[in-house]
């Protein structure tokens, strides 16, 4: 492959790339967000099959194999996602998706006093450390249990 070829190549791969991202950022309807994203992988393919042939090895092929894998699943994916969402919404708007998020609980006099009387006892008892169990060689300065009650008996 020569330069001039590889040129065009990866101009093409570029455009591709750019008009994907341009889509993605844009657009509102959910299908036409995924075929960006599909356009954005094609362009990457595009580029790495060009590298792959300027430098007469198959590394680009192999990459664009694994892409188009994962273009796949990501239809597939995407696919049973908007048809889940536009059975409950019967619309493709990404807007109209955006109250689907978690929304914070709401919080009543009751649990707020009872909230605040469990950080004011918190931060009056002194914070417990856990205590990890001792591991490793036995130190030699340590008197060992049975030492002690060895020297207390002789004492005696």
């Amino acid at each position: 492959m020569t330069t001039a070829l590889l040129d065009n190549c990866l101009v093409v791969g570029a455009i591709l790339f750019v008009l994907g991202a341009v889509g993605f950022l844009t657009r509102r309807n959910l299908i036409l967000v995924m075929l960006s994203a599909e356009l954005m992988l094609h362009g990457v393919s595009l580029n790495l099959v060009a590298f792959s042939g300027f430098h007469e090895n198959f590394r680009g092929q192999s990459f664009t194999v694994f892409i188009l894998a994962i273009a796949a699943c990501e239809a597939g994916i995407g696919l049973a996602l908007t048809l889940a969402l536009y059975r409950r919404r019967k619309t493709l708007d990404i807007d109209v998706w955006s109250d689907l998020a978690e929304v914070a609980p709401r919080r009543d006099e009751e649990a707020e006093a009872a909230a605040a009387a469990y950080e004011a006892q918190r931060e009056e008892e002194e914070p417990e450390f856990p205590r990890l169990t001792p591991a490793g060689a036995v130190p030699t300065d340590v008197p060992r249990p049975y030492e002690v009650e060895a020297r207390e008996s002789a004492s005696v």
